[in-house]
């Protein structure tokens, strides 16, 4: 069903909102990275990701960049599919809930499907696109 003139304004509130809270999660802990750069080298280190104070630097450029511009609106599409596949990864490597027992394992799979989640949250902001209040509709990227 194609949006009628009266539930446009709606709908492209309704999508400012929606970047808005989908980027809230990576804005806050993007920030805590950055703030705690070391301890979260130190936490990757201890995960066994390769190159631990690259991939600090890799999370804060996508988690603070991307989620800014995703929240402006500008670049929409292409950021949201990189976000997405950037959630399920970090799933992947955070949040392995199958090697773990008890309640390590039981909050571990609320995160790993917390991000699974997102993930879905960004791909109908892939397909719905940014709305009118957004760089991209500014700049007519879309």
């Amino acid at each position: 069903m194609k949006p009628s003139q009266k539930t446009e304004p709606a709908r492209d509130a309704i999508l400012l909102a929606a970047r808005i809270l989908l980027m809230l999660l990576f804005l806050i802990f993007g920030l805590e990275k950055v703030t705690g750069f070391g301890q979260t080298a130190s936490l990757f280190a201890h995960m066994g990701v390769p190159l631990p104070t690259l991939a600090t630097l890799v999370a804060i450029v996508v988690e603070l960049g991307m989620g800014m511009l995703l929240v402006l609106g500008l670049f929409t599409r292409p950021l949201a599919i990189l976000m997405a596949l950037y959630t399920c990864a970090t799933a992947f490597i955070g949040h392995h809930y199958w090697t773990l027992s008890g309640s390590e394992r039981f909050f571990a799979e609320i995160d790993f499907f917390k991000n699974v989640a997102i993930a879905g949250g960004l791909l109908l902001l892939y397909v719905a696109g940014p709305g009118r209040h957004s760089l991209d509709h500014k700049l007519r990227l879309t």
